[in-house]
């Protein structure tokens, strides 16, 4: 008859330190999605992570394919290579490329929305000429009354140019006061 410390381990095993296999898959799913949001980034933002050079060519492959299937098959081959990574500069580079275009996102939120209150309302222009000093204030006022215009005909004759032109010179005159935002932007698109 066995005694009772035939049946426990010994205390140096670490069988109980050990990831269970639910996690092992937790962990592998979190790689792949991470995987998948590795191939939203540019060329530009992948070169410099120092990637293997099989998972970057696995990446680069995956960009390509259209195929549902084929698909799903290289990001499982991706979540595989990313195995041997560290995961975690990947997650800072996709987090850093997300919130470059929501950055981007609002910056045109907020020149669509002083192109609406320029149209709208004149003192609107007196607060835009205070806010971006150097602004050349003849072409903005020349920009605006062309707007005006075209916005005061029936919308069959509308040309819409002055309305984009001015949204143009809004956006170019956000990015001359803010230019910190648009020197990751223009690397990006590069691509």
């Amino acid at each position: 008859m066995r005694t009772q410390e035939e049946f426990t381990a010994p205390e140096d095993d670490d069988f109980d330190n050990r990831p269970s296999k639910s996690q092992l898959k937790r962990e592998m799913h979190d790689l792949q999605a991470l995987g998948e949001d590795m191939l939203t980034l540019p060329a530009s933002r992948i070169e410099p992570l120092g990637l293997p050079e099989i998972l970057a060519d696995a990446i680069k492959a995956a960009k390509k394919i259209a195929a549902h299937e084929g698909r799903r098959r290289q990001m499982q081959y991706i979540g595989k290579l990313m195995r041997r990574v560290d995961p975690e500069p990947l997650r800072q580079a996709v987090a850093d490329f997300k919130l470059g275009h929501a950055k981007d996102s609002l910056a045109l939120h907020q020149s669509e929305a002083w192109r609406e209150r320029l149209l709208k309302d004149d003192n609107a222009l007196q607060a835009f000429i205070q806010a971006h000093e150097g602004v050349d204030v003849q072409q903005l006022r020349s920009l605006l009354r062309a707007a005006r215009k075209d916005a005061a005909l029936e919308p069959e004759k509308r040309s819409g140019r002055a309305y984009r032109d001015l949204f143009q010179f809004i956006k170019a005159e956000q990015l001359r006061i803010n230019p910190s935002e648009d020197k990751q932007d223009e690397e990006d698109s590069d691509e």
